[in-house]
């Protein structure tokens, strides 16, 4: 079946909650306003509505005979620190706000297909509707898991939609395994014994100290990692020194870490930790190593993945989807459901080529013609999962 007709009909009313929220974007675990949007939709529509999941995160449930068999949807809701420089109407009315990623039209496909799936009812078991804060660093999905997301609303499966700037408007793509990475930061700090650049022997330089270890992070990717894994280490800021003639006496390092494997994840910290261990003793200094461990690879279940991307091609059409998407070095707390409960997350195209305006740029804006597309794979997907069991 391709684009649901009634997906079509409603689009236009999905695409003004789209706007509405997106030009009052509000931050991780400030989504009052959203939230209670959402709520009031779902109420609307007979949803049984849960709040105060993981503070501003809600669920709504949709139930249809006695079957035990449950399915979860989630969309994030909140938006970035930064400001919008579009000047369409709709745009951020909110300074330092703004929906550069596009949780405001995951929060209205999954608001849109809560509204078709109440109207028609073509499944047995529960839906539950998971509209959670605090994506973007918040770590609102795990805040949701903390305060009892899936005792409270046991799923079988959760699925979840990333919009995707660069692929084509109606395409669908994703992939079993790894989709996303790991994103960890760490730092590094080096005590040495600072005095006049004039007589360096009498010194312990933590400038070079730090070149040092700077150069040989870079042989974690190079030669430790599989060369067919996707893994990168990056330095990010390297803060030391003031004056031309002084040797400092401690040198500040920290950069991001990203994995597509728990097997990796654990591998690049051991070798952080073991590399500075090394130069601590080498070059005489004192190294002190924080790691601050972001989220867990996206790992998409492989037989929830296969089921995903053939709901997609009923949607969208056996050319426009693709099973094979190289996985992103980007990072989304979708992970830690994944780790409770087998799911997957696919990319649906917003548009563009490959210069189309990226996430997380301040002109960014989600393109509403792809609100049928995700409405449509979510209705279809609750549809197949839950498959209407025959009367007795």
């Amino acid at each position: 079946m391709p684009v649901l007709p009634r997906a079509l009909e409603i689009q236009g009313e999905i695409a003004a909650i789209r706007r509405d929220i997106h030009a009052h974007p509000e931050l991780a675990y400030e989504e009052n306003r959203t939230s209670d949007i959402v709520a009031a939709k779902l109420q609307e529509w007979g949803l049984e509505v849960t709040r105060g999941l993981g503070k501003t995160g809600l669920v709504g449930t949709l139930r249809k005979g006695n079957s035990l068999k449950s399915i979860g949807l989630r969309a994030d809701m909140d938006a970035l620190p930064m400001d919008e420089t579009n000047d369409f109407a709709h745009r951020s009315q909110n300074a330092g706000r703004m929906h550069a990623c596009g949780h405001d039209g995951h929060t209205a496909m999954l608001l849109g297909a809560a509204k078709m799936l109440s109207e028609t009812r073509e499944f047995e078991g529960a839906v539950h509707f998971i509209f959670q804060p605090a994506e973007e660093g918040g770590g609102g999905a795990r805040a949701m898991i903390e305060d009892g997301l899936f005792e409270k609303f046991p799923c079988d499966a959760v699925f979840a939609i990333h919009n995707k700037p660069g692929v084509p408007l109606g395409h669908i793509v994703t992939r079993p395994g790894p989709l996303l990475a790991a994103a960890d930061r760490w730092d590094i700090r080096i005590t040495g014994k600072g005095g006049h650049a004039a007589h360096p022997h009498a010194t312990l330089d933590p400038m070079v100290v730090g070149a040092s270890i700077v150069m040989s992070l870079q042989t974690i990717v190079s030669r430790n990692i599989d060369p067919i894994d996707s893994t990168v280490v990056t330095v990010g800021f390297f803060k030391a020194g003031s004056a031309y003639n002084v040797i400092p006496g401690d040198v500040h390092i920290g950069g991001t870490t990203r994995t597509t494997t728990p097997q990796n994840r654990a591998l690049a910290k051991r070798r952080i930790d073991e590399i500075c261990q090394g130069a601590e003793k080498m070059y005489g200094v004192k190294i002190a190593v924080e790691h601050k461990p972001g989220y867990p690879p996206t790992v998409n279940n492989a037989d929830r993945a296969r089921f995903a991307i053939d709901v997609a091609a009923g949607v969208c059409g056996e050319g426009n989807v693709r099973d094979n998407a190289r996985p992103s070095m980007g990072s989304e707390d979708f992970s830690y459901m994944l780790e409770k409960v087998p799911g997957a997350m696919v990319w649906l195209g917003n548009g563009g080529d490959k210069d189309a305006v990226s996430l997380h740029n301040s002109r960014y804006d989600f393109n509403d013609m792809a609100i049928p597309f995700g409405v449509s794979f979510f209705v279809r997907t609750v549809e197949r999962f839950l498959g209407e069991q025959p009367s007795p």
